[in-house]
């Protein structure tokens, strides 16, 4: 077995970074993994056995309050051997470094001893619900370009407790959404499925008319939408719609808890992703 060394991921590991995410059955695109490299290109991490990627993960920065682990993998033949924890030393460190008081994740029942040793405590659960294609429905219009959310990313960071505007941007550049008075929505391609999320609003209105926007818009895609059930009215609105629940995580914490801590913040209907938060 090659020596394993731990460095930074970049572009050029993309093919191998999907063939991570596409063989643990997750939803990530190259396009995804490219706006985290992006978003963190200093935060972002590889265990190199040979010339071979074996592990990563991801550490987000939300501005000076908060970063985000993700991308936590590790390929079947090099498991068992300490590469995530070694991975999530080196990125805690980092962030350490850098003032970042506040870590957050969402973590598998697999995962979860391994960062409750790192000390992260239990938020909420957060749920990716899923359905299939929708027999019936309209046949897709032409894409419809994200519409322009400047002017909300006051309401946004009100919602998620920490600045993600970069992220935003980014997705907005390679996705579709909608906006309403008071909220947005955006999506994007997924590899099994067409991700909704994130939506903000401000009241249930509000996130009616952009989920079912998105519904007219791909109907005919199987979609997913994460949220934390405890809000109500989102797993409602979901379930409304043909959403099921297909897999549990729980949101974790390292550090002190930002204002919204122990709730999912009312005002956040759909998550931008496991990876993102």
């Amino acid at each position: 077995m090659p020596n394993a060394r731990i460095r930074l991921l970049t572009p050029a590991d993309l093919p191998q970074a999907v063939r991570l995410s596409t063989e643990a059955g997750w939803n990530q695109t190259p396009s995804d993994w490219l706006r985290i490299l992006t978003l963190a290109p200093g935060g972002c991490f590889a265990v190199e056995c040979g010339d071979e990627v074996a592990a990563t993960a991801t550490a987000v920065r939300y501005g000076a309050r908060l970063a985000w682990i993700g991308m936590v993998l590790t390929r079947e033949p090099y498991r068992g051997r300490g590469f995530a924890t070694r991975l999530l030393r080196r990125a805690l460190g980092e962030l350490e470094q850098a003032g970042a008081a506040c870590v957050k994740l969402d973590a598998t029942d697999a995962g979860r001893p391994l960062y409750e040793r790192l000390g992260f405590h239990g938020e909420y659960p957060v749920e990716r619900w899923v359905r299939d294609a929708e027999p019936g429905a309209a046949p897709p219009a032409a894409p419809r370009p994200a519409p322009p959310i400047d002017d909300l990313l006051p309401l946004d960071r009100e919602a998620f407790g920490a600045d993600r505007s970069g992220l935003l941007r980014l997705l907005r550049a390679g996705g579709e959404g909608c906006r309403a008075a008071d909220g947005y929505a955006l999506d994007r391609p997924g590899r099994r499925w067409r991700h909704f999320g994130p939506c903000v609003a401000r009241g249930e209105p509000a996130a009616r008319f952009l989920a079912l926007d998105f519904r007219r818009r791909h109907g005919l895609e199987p979609a997913l939408w994460d949220l934390a059930p405890e809000h109500a009215p989102a797993a409602a609105l979901a379930a409304e719609l043909g959403f099921q629940p297909a897999r549990r995580l729980l949101r974790m914490r390292r550090g002190p808890p930002l204002e919204d801590c122990g709730a999912p913040p009312p005002l956040v209907w759909a998550l931008a992703g496991f990876e993102f938060g």
